[in-house]
């Protein structure tokens, strides 16, 4: 019986670590970003005039923009983890209608991971901002008996972010993949087109949310 990790069959052991294919997946689309992203630097560098210049730059643009609306100003650390959190899910949501690719968005290990990283970057956000006590505050807010509510509530929308993500992508790849074993490919193909447009707008939501939710911490010391 073949070993399974969060429901993901493991390929192979790297010494004491087994390897799933979310893993592999999730590696190979994380490489081509990094160098997708060496080599649009350097072109913005050397040729600010190139096409591929023009659209690094819209794409950097439009999400300080995005911040800008919800936070109320520029700020390009959070700009860069919601922009990279939209990248890499809407990549490994691309990847998954390629024949015999799992989307490592598929499953609930990765989109945990996800999660994780912007519930720690809530605070860390917060305490950078407005300083430890500064941030701590504002779960005694409007008032002290509130504050389980508001530990409660960070947790929820944490474990919500994890699994709308992995239960839309999951749907709908299980749904195409049931339609292309019964009718061959052509068939279906409206609805993998489909499945790829819910796949871009999950991406976004995600990073929306994420950046509502450090947005919040950080304005927590004005109120």
């Amino acid at each position: 019986m073949q070993l399974r990790i969060f429901g993901d069959p493991v390929l192979f052991d790297l010494g004491p670590i087994p390897i799933t294919e979310t893993m592999v997946t999730s590696t190979i689309v994380s490489i081509i970003l990094v160098g997708v992203a060496i080599l649009l630097r350097s072109t913005v560098r050397l040729h600010p005039q190139h096409w591929l210049s023009v659209v690094a730059y819209l794409v950097v643009e439009s999400f300080d923009e995005l911040v800008e609306e919800i936070i109320g100003r520029r700020h390009a650390v959070v700009a860069t983890l919601s922009g990279s959190l939209f990248l890499f899910i809407a990549v490994c949501n691309i990847a998954g209608e390629l024949p015999g690719v799992h989307p490592a968005t598929g499953s609930l290990a990765t989109t945990s991971a996800l999660a994780a990283v912007v519930f720690l970057s809530v605070p860390f956000a917060g305490i950078q901002t407005n300083g430890l006590m500064g941030y701590l505050r504002h779960y005694f807010r409007p008032n002290p008996l509130l504050m389980p509510l508001h530990v409660i509530s960070e947790l929820s929308r944490t474990l919500a972010l994890a699994v709308r993500l992995f239960g839309n992508i999951m749907s709908g790849h299980l749904v195409v993949g049931l339609l292309v074993a019964l009718a061959g490919f052509l068939v279906p193909t409206p609805l993998m087109a489909l499945d790829l447009l819910i796949g871009l707008l999950q991406a976004y939501i995600f990073a929306i949310l994420s950046t509502v939710y450090i947005g919040a911490a950080i304005s927590a010391g004005e109120e």
